[in-house]
């Protein structure tokens, strides 16, 4: 059985040894500060400042009311442009959207005609044209409505529809996008911290050091599990904190304290398959490879960018297996809509069997690795 002092003792050395590595500890505060201001600031996702130019060839009081229609923080103030230039500044990437009016466009409009005008888009740039075609749309057509009726309004529908807004009511995608980032960096950091401490281990040949003490591989193991998992985690808390919750100003609706118990049950499930694929890489650029392989998947099959009910049923499936998919879950349920323990146990319970089955793997693979340096 494993003894917790030596544990304890191995787990003081790996935490001294990560301390002299500066590059892992600027990785880490990048990860758990910038790194999560960024993507909760930064990627917008709703349509924001997006370029756009009129081709005005009616000039008419409509078509000067309809160029006054878009301003910022939806889009960039309007450039007018000549119908010459429309292609080019398509094709040289100045503007996402190309609104040209027609001639006569007033005149046909008052005729009780219809009129077209021509909306051109950069579908190069998905997030803003998906979004951004229909602003446009609805933006011109009320100004024409209006301009017509000399009122702004819609007809009555025969029903009502009241769209009640849950968990986030204004619809911020910094709410978001800071919280899943939290999620993504624990994964990342716990496989990169624990696979780089094994691999340090064996470039700098103090893994031999070892085979002499009286340890087992079930002991250094744990030490280097619950090392870098109380760094991850300890680094995970503050940034909720202060990051999360301090600057960016994110409400958290659950216990903190829940989530971060999640937090270490699915550290130990990612930390030892860490140390599964630092068994099977030679150095560390072999395991900055496989960690690619593996993180790529874990992040964006896992269900925090997208649905898993919109993948396809065989990627669903094969998920399951994976501890990021429970623990998205399961950080979804507390931070954002304030889940309790009787909500959740299903993912603690998951993620507690996986972490148990990638250890006695990671053990076994562990052992025969130590037995050919042997």
């Amino acid at each position: 059985m494993p003894h917790l002092p030596t544990i304890y003792r191995l787990g003081v050395k790996e935490l001294w040894s990560l301390v002299r590595d500066p590059i892992m500890l600027v990785l880490i505060v990048y990860t758990f500060t910038v790194s999560i201001y960024i993507a909760a600031t930064a990627m917008k996702e709703t349509l924001n400042k997006a370029p756009i130019a009129i081709v005005d060839e009616d000039r008419s009081p409509l078509s000067e009311r309809i160029g006054a229609t878009f301003y910022p923080p939806h889009f960039l103030p309007p450039a007018m442009i000549p119908l010459s230039a429309m292609d080019a500044g398509l094709d040289d990437g100045n503007f996402t959207f190309i609104l040209d009016i027609p001639p006569n466009f007033q005149r046909d409009v008052l005729a009780g005609k219809s009129p077209a005008m021509q909306l051109n888009v950069d579908a190069t740039r998905m997030s803003q044209a998906f979004s951004g075609s229909s602003y446009v749309q609805q933006m011109a057509i009320g100004e024409v409505t209006e301009f017509v009726q000399h009122y702004r309004g819609t007809r009555p529908l025969p029903v009502e529809l009241v769209m009640r807004t849950r968990f986030n009511p204004n619809l911020e995608q910094s709410w978001f996008g800071a919280l899943m980032e939290l999620i993504n960096n624990v994964t990342m950091l716990s496989i990169v911290l624990t696979g780089a401490a094994l691999i340090r281990e064996r470039e700098h040949g103090t893994i031999e050091h070892l085979l002499v003490m009286p340890v087992t591989p079930a002991e250094i193991m744990l030490a280097k599990i619950g090392a870098m998992g109380f760094v991850v985690l300890l680094a995970a808390g503050l940034a909720l904190a202060g990051v999360v919750q301090g600057v960016l100003g994110v409400p958290v609706e659950g216990s903190v304290t829940l989530f971060l118990a999640g937090t270490a049950v699915h550290l130990f499930a990612t930390s030892s398959m860490a140390i599964f694929m630092a068994t099977l890489a030679r150095s560390m650029p072999q395991f900055g490879m496989l960690a690619m392989l593996v993180l790529l998947p874990l992040q964006l099959l896992s269900g925090n960018a997208t649905p898993r009910e919109s993948m396809p049923i065989l990627v669903q499936r094969v998920m399951l297996l994976a501890p990021t998919t429970h623990f998205v879950s399961l950080g979804q349920a507390v931070l954002f809509r304030g889940a309790g323990f009787s909500v959740v146990w299903p993912q603690f319970l998951t993620l507690a069997a996986i972490g148990a089955s990638f250890f006695a793997i990671s053990l076994s693979r562990f052992r025969k690795t130590i037995t050919q340096m042997v």
